[in-house]
């Protein structure tokens, strides 16, 4: 990707931050399990696209740079933490509205971070894994196996609570 030397206007930058702000803020929380430490994440994806001020093809081009963008800044977060590892899920229960929604979201948030980030671009982000695998940088075959992997934890997982759920 070819590097500009023009920062972005201000309207630009509210503009990007209004439309994707919400969507990197579920991803990063999805990874990072703690509200605070997502906030941060976002806060550092929207510092690294005002300063590198990288020029995109277009809107979905923008949209998969800033989810590539997010996805390595809770990568890097969650190895600085990793000795200290903690899950908010109080935060968790507050973004679900129901029991249900609370329990799915308890198990996807157990998952390891390789499926959190596959279950949410596929389920939550609406992407295709061809998409998927190129925000990535892994194969199709890996981002399907990986879906199905997550899924076959999650059932397993959500499975032995209440064999009348289904996920």
């Amino acid at each position: 990707m070819k590097q500009s030397t023009v920062r972005p206007t201000d309207d630009e930058i509210e503009h990007t931050v209004k439309i994707y702000s919400n969507s990197l803020f579920k991803l990063c929380f999805t990874l990072l399990c703690n509200r605070c430490d997502a906030e941060d994440a976002v806060s550092d994806t929207f510092f690294k696209y005002i300063t590198k001020s990288p020029v995109f093809r277009d809107e979905e081009h923008k949209k998969a740079w800033l989810l590539r963008v997010t996805v390595n800044t809770c990568k890097d977060m969650h190895k600085f933490r990793y000795k200290h590892e903690t899950i908010d899920l109080d935060d968790a229960h507050n973004i679900a509205h129901t029991e249900h929604e609370t329990n799915i979201l308890d198990e996807v948030l157990h998952l390891p971070d390789k499926y959190k980030t596959i279950i949410h671009l596929f389920y939550i982000e609406g992407y295709q894994t061809k998409e998927i695998s190129k925000i990535l940088s892994i194969s199709p075959a890996a981002v399907r196996k990986r879906l199905q992997y997550a899924r076959d934890l999650l059932k397993l997982e959500y499975g032995k609570g209440d064999s009348d759920e289904r996920i």
